[in-house]
């Protein structure tokens, strides 16, 4: 498969299908293959970018010990999206994802003409109060992790975050991801490094208020409305003075409802289109 050199990486990304391009950043440790589900709802109607982030799977970074920054993140993107075409994209971002989206929204708007940032884990939209509340939340995430292991931290991860570990509420005929090797890895990542990012993070939340991009906050219609991911979906509405879209399913719902969940992003485009006629 195709890999792309970028300062201080090269990242492995996977085009499929045919149409206008949609880029999907994924959320935690999903690398390219983490919407193998939602993919074929798709591809029919758009070519569809997915990627390995930087430190993930395929996706190998010049310093492996060094956290990459979600604006870092966001130039990989940048020079992902500069590589594969010359057209502003549709763009899914799915909690860590959706950050990295704002970043790119910030940076390089004339990418992006729509974002659809579903549940972004991203403290600096909230108040001072409940950011420094919900990055010691994080931090403590980490703590947990280094002397106890995934299976110690996963159940209060997905509390903070809000997602459903019993999958009851999927649609039928789903089979769960493995937790595999790989997985695994990601998922060490995933809390050493991108947690440090998110609690370290820069995002300039007047800089999306001016940016050309079109940002359409979205929650999943499930998630429970105490965690911070919601919140900062809705906090993302507020600044935007734009009306949040729900999705199905929770904070996962393109990996648990992905027909459903296809089929609302496929409508958002026409749906933009009729707001601004």
């Amino acid at each position: 498969m195709p890999g792309l050199t970028v300062p201080g990486a090269t990242l492995h990304y996977e085009l499929q299908g045919s149409g206008p391009l949609l880029l999907i950043a994924q959320s935690g440790e999903g690398d390219a293959d983490r919407t193998v589900d939602l993919l074929p709802h798709l591809t029919d109607a758009y070519t569809v970018l997915t990627y390995d982030r930087r430190g993930l799977s395929r996706s190998r970074a010049a310093e492996p010990g060094r956290t990459t920054t979600l604006a870092e993140h966001a130039e990989d993107v940048h020079h992902l999206l500069a590589a594969v075409t010359d057209e502003p994209v549709l763009m899914l971002g799915c909690s860590l994802g959706a950050v990295i989206g704002l970043h790119l929204a910030a940076r390089h708007p004339e990418q992006v003409a729509t974002l659809v940032a579903h549940e972004p884990v991203a403290p600096r939209l909230l108040p001072a109060a409940a950011r420094a509340h919900h990055e010691a939340e994080l931090a403590g995430l980490q703590d947990t992790y280094r002397t106890g292991g995934l299976g110690a931290v996963f159940s209060e991860m997905a509390r903070v975050l809000g997602i459903d570990l019993s999958r009851k509420d999927v649609e039928p005929g789903l089979t769960p991801q493995p937790l595999d090797d790989r997985r695994r890895a990601n998922f060490d990542y995933f809390i050493a490094h991108d947690f440090s990012a998110i609690i370290q993070d820069t995002l300039d939340p007047a800089a999306l208020a001016q940016t050309t991009t079109r940002i359409i906050p979205a929650l999943g219609e499930t998630t429970p409305a105490t965690v911070f991911d919601r919140q900062c979906a809705l906090a993302l509405a507020d600044l935007l003075d734009t009306r949040i879209r729900t999705f199905p399913g929770g904070h996962n719902g393109n990996t648990t409802h992905p027909q459903a969940y296809a089929a609302a992003l496929r409508a958002v485009p026409a749906d933009a289109a009729a707001e601004i006629a």
